[in-house]
């Protein structure tokens, strides 16, 4: 799987969001290798948007399509401070994305430790068992490598934010305490976005 990471502010979310869908009823169906989105809005609007992709190739050859270049024109309009970043690499935790999620947490930073990070992705299932039983509201999770150097765009997906907010103020157990640890030796987060405006497709 390829992720292409876009994240921005929308300068008019009514019209964002009636682009989207246009997108998704005009522009989707010839999509190349399209396979879905997590897209949501902070209560700024401060937007970040994950397209799934089966390859990079096929990412590609969709932002080729004339269709899609004359969608994004009009998108442009209505959104500021775009960045892009194509993520050939991808973890996943607890199965990945979930559409049925009520509430998701976005962390962008830095790759500080590549081999801690290595280590700690490679021990998955290790994290889902004791991750899973501290908190049990967390139901997936899809950390998207940058291709373009160190930076990384860790998604969260939360069974809703009233269980996500009671179960990060209780003590963790000592294990999974200490799994958090190896995550942020390994990894700096130097920006939160939590995503209550949700399109998870």
């Amino acid at each position: 799987m390829f992720i292409q990471v876009i994240t921005g502010t929308a300068t008019d979310v009514d019209e964002m969001q009636r682009l989207s869908d246009r997108w998704e009823k005009e522009i989707r169906p010839g999509a190349i290798g399209y396979l879905g989105v997590t897209q949501g809005l902070t209560d700024d609007d401060r937007f970040v948007v994950l397209a799934r992709f089966e390859s990079a190739e096929a990412a590609a050859k969709n932002s080729e399509r004339p269709e899609q270049s004359a969608w994004w024109a009009e998108m442009e309009k209505v959104v500021r401070d775009v960045t892009f970043h194509d993520c050939s690499r991808i973890e996943t935790l607890f199965g990945g994305g979930k559409d049925d999620a009520g509430f998701v947490q976005v962390m962008q930073g830095q790759i500080k430790d590549q081999a801690s990070a290595d280590k700690m992705f490679a021990r998955a299932a290790d994290a889902e068992k004791v991750l899973g039983a501290a908190r049990p509201d967390v139901i997936g999770e899809v950390v998207a490598i940058h291709d373009d150097g160190g930076g990384y765009t860790d998604v969260v997906y939360f069974s809703s934010e009233a269980d996500a907010r009671a179960n990060e103020t209780k003590e963790m157990p000592a294990e999974a305490k200490e799994m958090m640890q190896e995550f942020e030796s390994a990894l700096e987060v130097s920006e939160f976005l939590d995503l209550r405006r949700l399109t998870l497709r």
